[in-house]
């Protein structure tokens, strides 16, 4: 199971990484998509989307379950990834680079500082 070290992470498996400019890309972590196994569709905000850390934003299905998908810091959606409508398991076999989800213009960076590091990730999952 993959953890990059570059990326932050929250409790609820999503990571996050900085792209400049204020602006993070957010997906779910390989220990997520593992769990849910393969995904049939996702659900995906629009642009221009206010949002609050903490809001769902997004709705991942698969054979097994849906769920839904916060996030972890506040601002305004600046884009979905388009490609998951046509196939959505590219979240299952590229979590960290195709796979991602939408990305946020952030309002308060302070808010990256409370996520977790990679080893601090990889305790949590092993817990």
């Amino acid at each position: 199971m993959s953890v990059p070290e570059n990326l932050k992470y929250s409790e609820s498996h999503e990571w996050l990484r900085e792209e400049g400019d204020s602006v993070v890309t957010i997906g779910i972590t390989d220990f997520a998509q593992e769990k849910m196994t393969e995904l049939v569709y996702v659900e995906l905000p629009s642009a221009d989307r206010e949002v609050e850390a903490g809001d769902e934003l997004a709705v991942v299905e698969s054979v097994k379950s849906a769920s839904d998908i916060y996030t972890p810091v506040s601002g305004v959606v600046t884009e979905s990834n388009a490609a998951l409508e046509d196939d959505p398991t590219l979240v299952n076999t590229a979590p960290y680079s195709d796979g991602w989800l939408f990305r946020i213009r952030v309002r308060d960076a302070t808010l990256l500082d409370g996520m977790m590091d990679a080893a601090a990730y990889e305790r949590l999952i092993n817990e």
